[in-house]
């Protein structure tokens, strides 16, 4: 990004409070790749000392919002992108820092063209949340849609 605009971080974390309130770190945010990290913050913990589920839960989608926003964002002036579904399974037990890494399940060139042939394209996004050991403790799997402006 340009010294004037800022990052996709910067814009998510100033626009969605529950980005603050987890003080998620954007990490990498490109087109084909979005990392964000979830601190050990005693205060979003669970009941065995790890993140809470629902902490969990938001780092996986923030991190599939900014690969979105990534990949997508030349398209905001017609489209609006938004989550339709998502699946999440919680494989191993977290604790500390945790990291989540998005990528796109369809190429987007692919996703414009429906876009441009007056559809609603849908597509995935993939998102694995692994400990600092890097285990996978977690896995997320959600549908996004952009929906053409009326």
């Amino acid at each position: 990004m340009s010294d004037t605009l800022p990052s996709i971080g910067e814009l998510l974390t100033a626009t969605v409070p529950m980005v603050r309130t987890l003080n998620l770190e954007y990490v990498e945010t490109t087109p084909e790749r979005a990392v964000l990290r979830l601190p050990d913050q005693p205060d979003y913990h669970n009941h065995i000392g790890g993140p809470h589920a629902g902490a969990m839960f938001t780092l996986a989608e923030s991190a599939s919002g900014a690969i979105v926003l990534a990949a997508f964002g030349d398209q905001l002036s017609r489209a609006v992108p938004l989550a339709v579904r998502s699946e999440i399974a919680f494989k191993k037990v977290a604790k500390g820092v945790v990291t989540a890494t998005a990528t796109l399940g369809r190429p987007i060139g692919e996703v414009v063209a429906q876009l441009d042939a007056g559809e609603r394209p849908e597509f995935p996004v993939e998102v694995a949340i692994t400990r600092e050991d890097g285990a996978v403790s977690g896995e997320m799997h959600i549908v996004w849609t952009l929906r053409p402006n009326s």
